[in-house]
């Protein structure tokens, strides 16, 4: 068997809520004690002077002046994740949760850093960006509720968000918001189930 695609022993243990316990813990120390979020978000500066954590820990750490960004995060973490986990087993979900999201962070330093941005990244958008592809991937024909209003199949809304993500990265018309850490979440995803699972998500989409 290859070893790349070597299963784990399937287990569940809902891990997606020991996950959203950690951002919601970090976010309110966030706001105990201000040096957490220069500590754990990704400053592109501070990781080349030897802060390689911060490639990790930047998706636990959410805007501390924004309760929005962690609920939006957390709530889709909590709708797509659980189903991601149940199909994964939680060994291989928490894999792929901090291998795409620490892909997207790397990649994000590397496009913060070497264009100068004086750039602080955080939040969970990288990981999340992957989970909502596995899903699609592994559901593609559930329909997702967009504000509970709109129904679109699952691989609908991946992609529309996806193409939304390419149009603000390029057009810069939605500043402030990491869009190459979500497009890296999503191509870090994709490469993790073309190789770990042998799903190619485009086939997935399309029912083949």
């Amino acid at each position: 068997m290859n070893l790349l695609r070597k299963p784990f022993r399937y287990r569940f243990d809902s891990l997606v809520f020991y996950i959203i316990g950690i951002n919601v813990l970090v976010f309110l120390a966030q706001h105990l004690f201000q040096n957490v979020t220069y500590y754990l978000s990704m400053i592109p500066g501070l990781v080349v002077r030897g802060w390689v954590w911060q490639l990790v820990t930047y998706m636990f750490v959410h805007d501390p002046r924004s309760w929005s960004h962690i609920l939006f995060n957390m709530l889709g973490l909590l709708i797509f994740g659980i189903q991601v986990e149940r199909r994964m087993g939680s060994r291989e979900f928490l894999l792929y949760y901090f291998v795409t999201g620490t892909l997207a962070g790397i990649v994000s330093f590397g496009v913060y850093f070497f264009s100068g941005a004086n750039a602080i990244l955080m939040g969970a958008s990288g990981a999340l960006f992957a989970v909502e592809l596995a899903f699609a991937a592994f559901y593609p024909d559930t329909l997702v509720y967009i504000w509970g209003i709109i129904p679109l199949r699952a691989p609908v809304m991946v992609l529309g968000y996806t193409a939304l993500e390419l149009f603000f990265s390029f057009t810069g018309i939605q500043r402030g918001v990491a869009h190459f850490t979500h497009l890296s979440g999503f191509a870090a995803g994709w490469l993790y189930l073309v190789i770990r699972f042998g799903i190619n998500p485009w086939r997935a989409f399309r029912g083949r």
